[in-house]
Order: C-alpha cells, then structure tokens, then sequence
C-alpha cells in the first residue's frame, strides 16, 4: 500500500488484518456497551465547502443586530481600540506558541513582562503572573497558593462572589475545603465574618468587590479583622473598577485575582478570557503558571525569559502549584496593547463614564411603577433591581427590541425570579439607556 490513508475496502481490510482484529468496532471494546451509540446519527447531507459557507452566512444573518447589552455579571461590553486588534493579530503574536525559546520569542516575552508590570500596577500589588484561564481559575488557583502558604486545609469564601467563580473552585479543590460566609443582604457583615473567623483556622478568606451584585464592599475593616485571625486576605476586583475604587495593595490584600475580559477582549459569547493573578513578593514561589523576568544577554543588552514556571511538567510533580499547562498569552498580549493605548486618564474616563452612566439608569429605572432596587449600597458599574414580573419574561420581551436588558439572577439563584441584574459600561449612550427605559415601562403596563 502505497497510500497513507487508506481508500479501498481492500486497503482498510488489509490494515485490519495486521492488527489482529476483523472489525473496527473491536477497537471500542474497551468503552462500556450502554455509552456506545449504535443507531445511525441523524446527520443532514453533506454540503460542498461554497454551500457550508452560504449556510453559515445565513446562520449568522439571524443574530440579533445591533444588540443593546445591558448584561455584566463578569463579561462586559466595552470599547476595544481599533489597535488592539492591529497589534495582537500581528503573526509574531497570534501564532506564537508558548515561548520555551527565549532567543527566538523576545517580542511575546517582553510583551507578557509588560503585561505584568502593568497588571501589577493597576492592582497595587508586587508581583504578577503571565495569565490564567479566567477569573474561575485564578479564584481556585488562588485559594490553593494560600492553603500551601498557611498550611491550613481549610479556605472562607464570601457568597458574593460570583457563582461561578465559585463553582469552580469548589470543582478543583473539592467541596470539602471551602466554607461559604453567608451573607444576607447583598455584603459582607462583619461581625458574622469575625464568628466564623474564631470557630475555625482558615487559610484564606476571599472577597469580591465590586461584588457581584456590583456592590462596592467596606475592605478596610475586612482586612484588618481576616490579618487579625492570621488568614491571608484574596481579593476579586473588577480592573477596570480599580482606576477609580480603592486597589487590594492599598487594603492589604495578600493575593488579587480579576477577570481580564473588560481589558481589550471581545465578549466572543464566553471567551477566550484572561484570568489575572497578582500577589505579594514574598509569595512569589506559590505562583501557579509561568512568570517572565528581565535580564540581559551576554552583550548585556535587555533580554527576557520565564524565570519560573511552576506546571507539573517542568518540576517532580509533587512540588507543581498548578496543573494548568498553559495560559492565555494571547489575551494578556491584548490586555497589555489596550492599556497602552487607554493609559491612565484613558482607563480613568472608562471607569468614570461606566459608573455615572450605570447610576443614572438606576435612577431612571426605579422610577418606574413597580421597579424597585433591591440594595441600597454603593455600587460601580452593576446593580440589580427588582421587578413586578419574571425577570426572565423582560428580558425575552426586550430581545424583541434589539435589547439585552441583563441577567436574570434566577439563573443563579431560582427563588429570586424577579430580580434583574443591570450592566452599563461607557459604550451606553443616553438615548439607549433611555429607549431601555422606555421599552421596559410598555412590558411592565402590558404593551
């Protein structure tokens, strides 16, 4: 047989026979009989490569088209620069693979240390990795550094984080070391913390703020009861929050993770994402992931390189920090060009302009017969109301307006059916927020 993929029945029977069996199905032996699909799939006719194209043109024609987003709960619709697009699609970066080679991937390691030393900054921390997956991951990753600091088996998480951040660290580390820190209404109480905080040694205790109700949390008298109990303090912040809201290094935060999405990275419904994790110096040797570093060459002229790298394929596996093998270096690459390009008053006017925007829809909103806010702190970007019917139902009815009114919170949590969770970024105008405003008072009145 001269052919590497075999075309006859003859040539695939002839394979067959060298192997030893008559039929490929013995191949699958080993998969258990009730997971075997035995039916013929229900598969449509195949299409030539200009018809496929047609058919997805055409699946794509029934998107909704201009869509009005109103919806956060951790991936929010900014602005992205026309040059972050320019700079990361260059194939120097967008086919680059993970720089083992530092000789030959100067320009990806010095665009991952400035990512660093820009990430670090804005949280007010020391020290930065090259990236994680997403805020999930870098939640779980973050509890893990702790419990190895404190050698405590043990991790405190307040219920206002988001849920899924929490569900994944509960799916990496296990239900069985994390404690959730009930909360009641909408915040961290902090006498119910220090309770829990003298019943048990935790390693960690981890925050979100903005929370994710988008509730802005009282962090200074947080840190100093969690430092008083010998527990390492995690913060979850929001980056583009932390050009206007206190930054975790300035509340003593331990370690600080966020989600890099609102950082140059389209919504791309659901990713790829950037996972940030940011920490004290001291720590640096818990850092899960790689971190790059600055150097010189022989000539001594600046040079960069991974000067560590943590995952279970580079050291014995017993002393890895993470399991993770990669990381999302394209997506630091474009959070690295979009704060470049937004630089400080840039970044400060996107935040400034989410939070005015954000509060005068709120305003606008519960003004509305039957729309109430649901809390009464301060919030940033975010906010939940309540309405006079399923909020599932609004958000269904606005669709019809080319309006994505937010995220229902039954989707988390069922009971709270009429509870609406509201997003405005600085991409908002007025004349939309006002049409939101408007579309929702006729659905309310049955229109």
């Amino acid at each position: 047989m001269n052919h590497f993929i075999p075309t006859s029945p003859a040539e695939k029977r002839a394979i067959l026979e060298r192997l030893g069996i008559k039929d490929w199905k013995q191949l699958l032996s080993h998969i258990p009989k009730e997971l075997i699909h035995e039916e013929d799939l229900n598969l449509p006719p195949p299409l030539s490569e200009p018809e496929i194209e047609s058919y997805l043109q055409q699946l794509a024609s029934d998107n909704l088209y201009p869509l009005i987003i109103f919806a956060g709960a951790g991936a929010y619709d900014h602005y992205v620069p026309a040059l972050v697009d320019y700079v990361a699609s260059k194939p120097e970066f967008y086919t680059a693979y993970t720089p083992y080679q530092a000789e030959a991937s100067q320009g990806t390691l010095q665009a991952l240390y400035e990512y660093q030393s820009m990430v670090a900054h804005l949280y007010a921390m020391e020290a930065s990795n090259a990236s994680l997956y997403d805020a999930g991951t870098g939640l779980a990753e973050a509890l893990r550094m702790a419990i190895r600091i404190k050698q405590v088996d043990r991790v405190l998480v307040a219920d206002t984080i988001h849920p899924y951040y929490i569900q994944v660290a509960i799916t990496l580390l296990g239900e069985d070391k994390i404690d959730l820190l009930p909360t009641h209404d909408g915040r961290i109480d902090i006498a119910t913390l220090r309770n829990m905080l003298n019943r048990t040694q935790y390693a960690g205790f981890a925050l979100q703020t903005p929370n994710f109700y988008g509730i802005l949390e009282d962090v200074d008298p947080i840190s100093d009861t969690v430092h008083t109990h010998d527990t390492l303090l995690i913060a979850v912040a929001n980056p583009i929050s932390l050009a206007l809201v206190k930054p975790p290094g300035e509340y003593d935060a331990d370690i600080a993770i966020g989600e890099g999405q609102p950082l140059g990275i389209p919504l791309s419904f659901g990713g790829p994402y950037l996972g940030i994790l940011v920490g004290k110096k001291k720590y640096i040797r818990q850092f899960p992931g790689r971190i790059i570093g600055k150097t010189v060459d022989l000539d001594g002229n600046p040079a960069y390189t991974m000067v560590l790298q943590t995952r279970e394929q580079h050291i014995r596996r017993a002393q890895a920090t993470s399991n993770i093998c990669t990381n999302q270096t394209l997506m630091a690459i474009r959070a690295a060009v979009y704060l470049v390009v937004m630089g400080t008053y840039g970044l400060r006017e996107v935040a400034e302009l989410s939070l005015q925007k954000a509060h005068y829809l709120h305003k606008r909103l519960t003004e509305l017969r039957g729309v109430d806010p649901v809390y009464s702190y301060p919030f940033f970007n975010e906010f939940l109301i309540k309405l006079p019917l399923s909020a599932e139902y609004v958000v269904e009815r606005l669709l019809e307006y080319n309006i994505l009114a937010g995220v229902p919170l039954s989707r988390f949590f069922p009971e709270r059916d009429n509870e609406l969770l509201v997003a405005v970024t600085e991409k908002r105008t007025k004349l939309e927020m006002d049409h939101f405003v408007d579309r929702l008072r006729h659905v309310i009145n049955g229109r």
